[in-house]
């Protein structure tokens, strides 16, 4: 049993082949294509294709104007390319405590944390359950901070009957192997703002427009670029695979869904394990299963001789010396950290297998 998986379906292989026999590998329109079916498939809002999550995010940061003696407000529960973003802007990260019993950011942390230089919020959604948008968004509106969120987890979930894409002013998805959907590497921004959409798209390809900068008659594009732009565009390779990829993951999150709902009915009881909240308005992608548990060693070494995995998959990254080292005032972040312990849920699980993880938790640890 693994603890994570890679879908790759049989239409992502043909379109790949397709792809690779055309010669056309760039972006072109494998890649228009993609950004049109992530928003038919997922309603997902003006979705920019790039070539990982973390050049989403870095994106719509430079969009969002952050630069050297900025602050940026996240989470420490998260993956490193949270924060590297930040710096990669010259700005600083700024962490905010976390909900005890969900992995996310905590608004009333996050007003606390505000100062004069301030200029954006990021929202983690841990596990793939969408933060409280409303508030967060409340809480920017009121101080002028631009809003992004990291979906990383989160493809496919809703907030409110309103899926994750069309919430904030940005938010960046990933597409990375082990994700709901997979382009190999890669990821998406989407942008509220048409005018930003727009300046996403030519800032992933170096500040150039594709579409208006067409070439001379000695071949090369005309353009004057008057910003710094990046190398950040999808390929039509991978907008393939997650082409093909694509009509399977309503089905795919249903699967997530269910094998989450199993682990919750089981392990309601569980002697020293308990459970994270998952709010009523809002539908969690399932990407981790996260469990609070007591002795997280113990527990993690009894599942693996049952042959059941288990992992944190990510600790507090304010712990790295590149972010400052701990934050001491961020209690429950520090309280999620020594319980937190994920199952594994993916689409790869068999009906026997999400039998022997509930059995091999029931046995105690």
């Amino acid at each position: 049993m693994n603890f994570f998986h890679t879908h790759i379906s049989p239409k992502a292989m043909e379109l790949a082949a397709e792809t690779l026999r055309s010669t056309f590998v760039s972006e072109g329109k494998r890649v228009r294509e993609f950004e049109e079916e992530l928003t038919r498939t997922l309603g997902l809002f003006r979705p920019v294709a790039v070539n990982s999550g973390t050049s989403a995010l870095h994106l719509a940061l430079v969009l969002a104007g952050i630069g050297p003696g900025d602050e940026v407000i996240l989470p420490a529960q998260t993956f490193v390319a949270s924060g590297m973003v930040i710096l990669m802007c010259g700005a600083k990260p700024v962490f905010a405590d976390i909900q005890p019993h969900t992995g996310n950011l905590d608004p009333a942390s996050v007003r606390s944390k505000i100062t004069s230089r301030t200029k954006a919020v990021m929202a983690v959604h841990w596990a793939g359950c969408p933060c409280d948008m409303d508030e967060i968004n409340a809480i920017a509106r009121e101080h002028k901070l631009a809003v992004v969120e990291d979906a990383a987890h989160a493809l496919g979930a809703t907030y409110k009957s309103r899926p994750v894409g069309f919430l904030s002013r940005f938010t960046a998805f990933s597409f990375q192997a082990i994700k709901h959907l997979t382009t190999g590497d890669g990821g998406a921004l989407c942008c509220l703002d048409e005018a930003e959409c727009e300046e996403a798209k030519r800032r992933r390809w170096f500040g150039i427009d594709r579409v208006r900068h067409l070439p001379s008659i000695l071949g090369e594009r005309q353009y004057k670029l008057e910003n710094v732009g990046f190398k950040y565009h999808l390929n039509d390779l991978g907008a393939a695979i997650g082409l093909g990829n694509l009509p399977d993951i309503p089905g795919n999150l249903a699967r997530h869904r269910q094998i989450a709902a199993a682990y919750q009915d089981a392990f309601r009881k569980v002697p020293g394990m308990t459970l994270l909240n998952y709010p009523a308005d809002r539908v969690s992608s399932w990407w981790l299963f996260t469990v609070l548990v007591e002795r997280c060693e113990d527990f993690v070494r009894a599942l693996k001789d049952r042959g059941v995995p288990a992992s944190v998959v990510h600790q507090r990254i304010d712990r790295n010396p590149v972010f400052g080292g701990p934050n001491q005032d961020l209690v429950n972040q520090t309280c999620f950290d020594e319980h937190q312990i994920a199952l594994p849920v993916h689409v790869g699980l068999a009906d026997a297998d999400v039998k022997q993880v509930i059995e091999a938790v029931n046995a105690g640890w």
